[in-house]
């Protein structure tokens, strides 16, 4: 499916809002409400929109703490990365892990209670044999800017 100009416009506007009504969004996009609901759908269905959720301000819930990790690994054979992938997906404070070109594997982000529960988590996760050579920590003292949406429109302009 290729992408038109009102395609990239839906995305951006449910990216910002995901609970807009589709009146809402037509409106937005300068569709009527019945082809604007064709096309979400479409989005959808080709894989496009991957799912809806809510964005938590975590701080409101309590204290918590925010670590960016480098990781490198012992060895860079295919098994080596999806060993390590398979173990760092069920760790529930990994909220991201992105493969980098770098002197690092990884670079991954942490969301704990405190400072305790990230060396547990760590040394846990040392103590797997995943394959874990080294890692660096970089704690969190203050997240001034923090988009949840890409920038579809810079990123795709029609």
């Amino acid at each position: 499916m290729k992408l038109d100009r009102i395609d990239i416009k839906i995305l951006n506007e449910l990216q910002k809002n995901g609970r807009i009504t589709n009146v809402e969004l037509a409106e937005r996009v300068n569709l009527s409400p019945s082809p604007c609901l064709m096309r979400v759908k479409k989005l959808q269905a080709e894989g496009f929109i991957v799912r809806y959720s809510a964005q938590i301000d975590i701080a409101k819930l309590g204290r918590t703490l925010t670590v960016f990790t480098e990781i490198t690994l012992k060895n860079h054979r295919k098994i080596d990365f999806a060993r390590f992938l398979a173990a760092i997906d069920k760790v529930d404070a990994a909220v991201e892990c992105h493969r980098v070109s770098a002197r690092y594997d990884y670079l991954m982000k942490f969301v704990v209670a405190g400072i305790g529960e990230y060396q547990a988590t760590m040394e846990r996760l040392s103590d797997m044999d995943i394959g874990i050579d080294k890692y660096s920590s970089f704690v969190v003292l203050k997240s001034p800017i923090v988009k949840a949406h890409m920038p579809l429109p810079s990123l795709f302009p029609l």
